[in-house]
């Protein structure tokens, strides 16, 4: 996945916003969608590198971001938002590409992001206190 702008424009040429797409499908919070975003750029700052990013390493992305930002509650955040597992991922970024906020390549599924890791292993059982007590 990579990034095409904040907004993109709706069918009758006005733009979207993040909010809207969020409200339209009420699935998820906007801090979700925000999050990939954010996610994204993590990932790619990371790496090096501005280049196209596979499911996984944006799943890898996202763990990462939400252990570093909101520790033991990083799960309990995300489900906040409406995303308990890993397919709630690939449903955003789909949204987010069906909107133009994203884009794919033709070797790009929504099901590159089905059950990639369990959210219990990934945030609350791989978790470590950072720095000494």
């Amino acid at each position: 996945m990579a990034e095409k702008g904040s907004q993109a424009r709706s069918t009758a040429g006005a733009p979207i916003s993040i909010e809207r797409i969020a409200a339209q499908d009420g699935r998820y919070m906007p801090q979700a969608y925000y999050f990939v975003h954010e996610a994204l750029a993590y990932k790619l700052r990371q790496l090096g590198e501005q280049r196209h990013l596979t499911a996984e390493e944006l799943l890898d992305g996202i763990r990462q971001l939400a252990l570093e930002r909101f520790g033991l509650m990083a799960r309990v955040v995300l489900e906040q938002w409406g995303v308990k597992g890993t397919r709630d991922f690939g449903e955003i970024v789909y949204l987010l590409i069906a909107h133009g906020l994203l884009f794919r390549t033709e070797e790009d599924s929504k099901d590159d992001f089905k059950d990639v890791y369990d959210f219990h292993e990934a945030f609350d059982e791989s978790y470590q206190v950072p720095g000494e007590l």
